[in-house]
């Protein structure tokens, strides 16, 4: 009865110590098992990891076709770039985001979920800008992304009428 308690404490404990840390820009591993009680409270460790690790790209500026941080990024390229730190492995473009993950509802969307949206014409419904949930307070939602627009780079913008109105659907990654 106590083994396999004892067995999957040990598989976490074994797949946290494998974990790199973010400054090296290497990917954490997570142990494949599963899942406890434990591991259902990792997404929320493992979402502000990641948005600890994008933050820190904040003012990098807004480069087209790139996902290079001593260069610049473009919105895909800025959200593969978090995601591939940790391991995960996403497309490179904003278009390619439609299949990736699991949909979700915006209602039930998290920290560390992508959102999707049309390109900067919302009555053009076609894919064209993607930026990860940054924080919930209540009904507002703040998203991470590179802005070709006044930022001109990485920064964080509230889900406002104008997003909402080009928003398509968020999809979570981890």
């Amino acid at each position: 009865m106590m083994r396999k308690p004892l067995i999957i404490m040990t598989f976490l404990l074994f797949g946290i110590t494998q974990a790199k840390s973010q400054s090296t820009g290497k990917a954490v591993e997570l142990p494949v098992q599963e899942q406890t009680e434990t591991q259902q409270s990792l997404p929320r460790q493992y979402s502000d990891q990641i948005m600890g690790f994008a933050k820190k790209l904040i003012g990098i500026p807004y480069r087209y076709a790139t996902s290079n941080p001593n260069v610049g990024f473009d919105c895909s390229g800025f959200v593969s770039y978090v995601f591939k730190n940790f391991g995960f492995k996403v497309p490179r473009s904003s278009s390619e985001f439609v299949t990736a993950g699991t949909p979700v509802k915006l209602e039930n969307a998290k920290v560390g979920d992508v959102l999707i949206f049309t390109g900067s014409n919302p009555k053009i419904r076609r894919i064209g800008h993607v930026g990860i949930i940054y924080s919930i307070d209540g009904d507002e939602i703040q998203f991470i992304h590179a802005s070709s627009g006044k930022a001109n780079g990485v920064t964080i913008t509230t889900l406002n009428t104008y997003y909402k109105s080009r928003f398509i659907k968020a999809v979570s990654i981890i």
